[in-house]
């Protein structure tokens, strides 16, 4: 009887698997279509640590792992790709990628146009200059503020009243931002806190650059990362209990203290 429970369950999966891939692909769901392919691709822009290459030049870092692990708990591949942050939502309706998972903030006009995952990690923007300017600041009138294009940090800059008299300097992605405090060629740029915890002082490429702490300012004090895939998508649903497995069982926990995000984990 066991013998035959299994066969006829054997063959359930086999025409299920087999309807699916019959179905026109306007009428699959977004799980079939990612499932049926065998990988997830994954928008994303470097910046440590969270995607970014090592020595090796082999991507690294907390998003990389902890979207690797997701996808082995749901049987399909992660693919990374480079996209530009500021398209990320035209890439995303595209299908050029299935997700953006990136240190990606959760906010209403996302919250609308995305179905993103429960929240994951908390962050809040921070200003970084150089260690003798930010000794010396005052105030940011007048100077050149950077930031990536279509970010938090973007947002900031544009609509607080701290940076009301500040020069935007759009770029490219955070790194970019960083370069360009590095380079003079701005006085200062806003990204992410978490970001911070990898990417500058001591041991790092920008040893010379500090988060201001003396820089107070009303927007982004209060975020939190999500996973973006399409609107109404079902496997939004499939992540967060893979989500909640790697919990349990500690892995996203050890994923982050590898990265020294630990304390950042709301997830845990």
């Amino acid at each position: 009887m066991k013998k035959i429970l299994a066969i006829l369950l054997a063959l359930s999966m086999v025409f299920a698997l087999g309807a699916c891939a019959n179905k026109p692909a306007a009428e699959k769901t977004d799980a079939e279509y990612i499932t049926e392919k065998g990988e997830m691709i994954i928008g994303i822009t470097l910046f440590a640590p969270m995607n970014y290459y090592d020595a090796k030049n082999e991507l690294i870092g907390f998003e990389t792992e902890f979207a690797k692990a997701v996808c082995e708990k749901l049987g399909v591949t992660a693919k990374f790709q480079e996209i530009s942050w500021a398209a990320k939502e035209t890439e995303l309706n595209g299908k050029t990628i299935d997700c953006i998972w990136n240190g990606m903030t959760i906010d209403a006009e996302r919250l609308e146009n995305m179905s993103i995952s429960t929240p994951y990690m908390q962050n809040k923007q921070v200003l970084v200059m150089k260690a003798d300017k930010a000794a010396a600041l005052t105030s940011v009138d007048g100077l050149k503020i950077a930031a990536e294009g279509g970010s938090a940090g973007a947002n900031v800059i544009e609509n607080d009243t701290y940076f009301a008299n500040a020069q935007f300097v759009e770029v490219e992605d955070m790194a970019a931002a960083l370069m360009e405090v590095k380079a003079g060629t701005s006085d200062g740029c806003v990204i992410d806190y978490v970001t911070s915890l990898g990417s500058i002082g001591e041991g790092t490429d920008y040893a010379d650059l500090v988060v201001v702490e003396s820089a107070k300012f009303a927007l982004g004090n209060d975020e939190q990362y999500g996973i973006a895939f399409r609107k109404g998508s079902d496997m939004t649903a499939k992540v967060n209990a893979a989500i909640t497995e790697l919990v349990a069982d500690g892995t996203l926990q050890t994923i982050a203290a590898k990265y020294k995000l630990e304390d950042q984990l709301i997830a845990k």
